[in-house]
């Protein structure tokens, strides 16, 4: 079931890149874009595990639980949105899509 998730979240991302480019094609540096929700992504695993903690020391076990879980989720979605292949603009020939089939963002 874990593959299954991270194979959907990777088309996911794949998909809204694609988007991304498609719709700002020269305004947009998607390896920016990766970086900042890189970026974003660790605050907030940083931020569940704070309140998991603090329920912790409530003695809210459920809670802490809780948040603790979705921190590990966060520090899933960052293992797989790192892992996401985005050449740098220019890098790629056009017909490298066609070749392979896998396209620019094979991850």
């Amino acid at each position: 079931m874990t593959q299954l998730h991270d194979l959907r979240l990777r088309l996911l991302v794949q998909q809204e890149s694609e988007r991304i480019a498609d719709t700002q094609p020269t305004d947009l540096d998607l390896s920016v874009v990766q970086a900042r929700c890189l970026c974003w992504l660790a605050l907030l695993a940083e931020a569940h595990e704070d309140q998991a903690g603090d329920a912790e020391r409530r003695g809210d076990t459920e809670q802490a639980m809780g948040w603790f879980a979705d921190s590990m989720r966060l520090r899933d979605v960052i293992g797989v949105v790192s892992s996401i292949e985005i050449p740098l603009p220019g890098t790629v020939p056009e017909d490298a899509d066609e070749e392979d089939g896998s396209g620019p963002l094979a991850a």
